[in-house]
């Protein structure tokens, strides 16, 4: 995706389908007022309930689960209201929110939480710096490209950085088109836009992680909800370092466009 600069607090605006999408009026009503009905519904019709408010709501223990397990500086893709990045904060944790809904990164602001209205395949302050990635709320689907996606999070971490991500409970590899929906019935001849999305199990992800060089190092399930902490193999990480070098050199350029979002990400 193309990434044109703002002189917003938000940095970079996210563009595409996929931003468009999570821009409209369901998505950010639902974050504005804390609570759904919100669904991804599929072409042919099959509506995935979105937890909009377990997502608007505090951490819990699953949530909890997860960040006691991040190293480092943590990334957070698509992190919605922004409880986790808030959490982190709370705890003094150094922690960025990206997410492609403005309504997403106001509220994950008014937490207390740094976040960026960007893409994950926009330039990111800190590439090849992060500890820990973290793809919670399905969030491994984005871009419906779940191998795409581990290749693009391999550039974000640092050497031997981890991934975190929550997985679908059910055994699924589901690639599909979706759109956002308030599971209102629409005025004739009005449609939201269609974007790429992905389902995955645990055993789907370990098998796209293996192909590429992670080893899961953690799998656990808290209220129902299941986890996988991924690390890259050091073999793959080495050859990854002619990538991390590029990730830089554009992450020095955008810092040049954006100094003050990436100081108050870093605090440097």
């Amino acid at each position: 995706m193309s990434a044109a600069d703002t002189n917003t607090g938000t940095g970079t605006t996210a563009t595409g389908p996929e931003a468009a999408a999570w821009s409209t009026d369901p998505y950010a009503d639902a974050l504005r007022a804390g609570r759904g009905p919100l669904f991804l519904r599929r072409t042919d019709g099959w509506l995935l309930p979105l937890d909009v408010e377990r997502w608007c709501a505090r951490a819990d223990a699953a949530d909890l689960s997860a960040l006691h397990r991040c190293e480092g500086s943590v990334l957070d893709i698509g992190c919605g209201p922004g409880r986790l990045v808030a959490a982190l904060a709370a705890r003094g944790r150094r922690a960025l929110g990206v997410d492609v809904s403005e309504a997403a990164v106001e509220r994950t602001l008014r937490l207390g939480g740094t976040a960026l209205r960007r893409s994950v395949f926009d330039p990111l302050p800190g590439e090849g710096r992060w500890g820990t990635v973290l793809l919670v709320d399905g969030n491994i689907g984005i871009g419906g490209d779940p191998a795409g996606l581990l290749r693009r999070a391999a550039g974000l971490l640092t050497h031997g950085g981890l991934i975190i991500a929550e997985t679908a409970p059910v055994d699924i590899d589901e690639r599909v088109r979706v759109r956002v929906d308030d599971g209102r019935r629409p005025p004739p001849g009005a449609t939201g836009s269609h974007f790429p999305w992905a389902r995955l199990g645990t055993p789907a992800l370990l098998r796209y992680g293996r192909a590429l060089g992670w080893q899961p190092v953690d799998q656990w399930e808290v209220a129902g909800r299941p986890f996988v902490a991924l690390r890259r193999s050091t073999a793959r990480v080495t050859r990854q370092s002619a990538e991390h070098t590029n990730s830089a050199a554009v992450t020095s350029s955008q810092r040049a466009r954006n100094p003050s979002v990436d100081r108050a990400a870093y605090g440097s």
